[in-house]
């Protein structure tokens, strides 16, 4: 079935959205550079996502039908909006490419130290390459079977560790003890780009909605959903493994999981979080492939997207293989010193609020409709 045809449900538009936002974070650690103020500036990136997303669903209201890469020539002209058009499809090939590098890191790290990275990044990849042929639809279906799986096992593991004896309030306190820097620099720039910014891919998929409203509203509620949920985990972890090991760890819930010890019957279930892992960061991964060749096929005025799934697939492997040496080169290097406050914030946030400017001006003072 082409594009064209497909159509999601509002349940799945939210499940999809929220296995996109969450993506790595889980467990990497959202702000962690904040320690045990971490959940503050994980809420307060969510609040700045809430914001906007309602940009976004401003946008969408004033143009019914159309994706982010159409509303550039719509409101700057032909030549100015598709240029800045095309800027989104390679921004998200490239964090396509991030989330494949991300997993390349995780596995030898953790499950499988003895096989190449290549061997389980392609099988990911040959993942993506099937699900872009399925479509959106058997997407969105998935997810609405994963999400609430992966909510069942975060409460099963709060269970465990609470019969664990592991947790330890105090790890919270003093909130704010060493005062709002620290937040706040958790919170600009990679706290608003990572997950909620990242909110412009997801509006590729909201012309797909049955309901155009119900999009609106359920893109809200999954950035408030996944924000919650974020600072759940932190909390979370902070508790449990204290304020030092999260934030020098390089993935503190693998290592959360790995506190639980039940008896003699249940114990080491960082499998867990390697299964968290492998379940957002396809969706993360596929919906910004789905983002980018969708973009493309609506640029290029091409009749199907079936032509460029696998040339934007394996661009993302290649990707993913060579932007990075090392683990620490690939969290702190370029990605978050040069493109992230440079590149990412104002791709996410000013080019939209500029959008959203013109198109106000030329509606309610030159009173010009499209």
């Amino acid at each position: 079935m082409e594009i064209g045809m497909q159509r999601i449900s509002n349940y799945q538009l939210f499940t999809l959205m929220m296995l996109f936002q969450i993506g790595t974070t889980i467990i990497f650690g959202f702000g962690s550079g904040a320690g045990r103020d971490a959940w503050i500036s994980v809420l307060l990136s969510a609040a700045v996502g809430i914001v906007i997303t309602g940009v976004y669903a401003i946008l969408l209201i004033m143009h019914p039908g159309l994706t982010l890469v159409e509303w550039f020539p719509k409101q700057f002209g032909k030549w100015p909006g598709s240029f800045l058009g095309w800027l989104y499809p390679l921004l998200f090939i490239y964090n396509a490419g991030r989330g494949l590098a991300d997993m390349s890191f995780l596995i030898p790290d953790t499950l499988l130290p003895q096989t190449p990275p290549l061997f389980s990044v392609g099988l990911l990849v040959l993942l993506l390459i099937y699900g872009l042929y399925k479509g959106i639809e058997v997407l969105g279906r998935l997810a609405g079977i994963l999400l609430p799986f992966i909510l069942l096992l975060l409460m099963l593991e709060i269970v465990f560790l609470l019969v664990s004896g592991t947790i330890n309030l105090r790890e919270l306190l003093p909130i704010a003890g060493k005062g709002w820097a620290p937040i706040l620099k958790a919170v600009w720039p990679a706290g608003i780009t990572q997950s909620f910014g990242e909110m412009s891919a997801m509006t590729i998929l909201w012309p797909l909605a049955k309901s155009r409203k119900g999009a609106i509203r359920t893109a809200l509620l999954s950035t408030l959903g996944t924000g919650l949920l974020i600072a759940a985990t932190d909390i979370l972890a902070l508790v449990v493994i204290g304020e030092p090991i999260f934030k020098r760890a390089y993935y503190p819930m693998y290592i959360l999981l790995r506190q639980i010890e039940v008896g003699e019957l249940l114990d080491n279930l960082d499998v867990l979080a390697v299964l968290y892992f492998v379940i957002t960061v396809f969706f993360k991964t596929v919906l910004y492939l789905f983002a980018a060749i969708r973009s493309i096929q609506l640029l290029a005025n091409l009749p199907s997207i079936r032509p460029l799934v696998i040339p934007a697939s394996l661009f993302a492997l290649f990707m993913s293989m060579t932007m990075t040496d090392n683990l620490m080169e690939h969290i702190m290097g370029v990605h978050m010193t040069i493109l992230s406050p440079y590149f990412w914030i104002p791709l996410q946030y000013v080019l939209p609020i500029m959008l959203l400017l013109t198109a106000v001006v030329r509606r309610f003072v030159f009173k010009k409709r499209w």
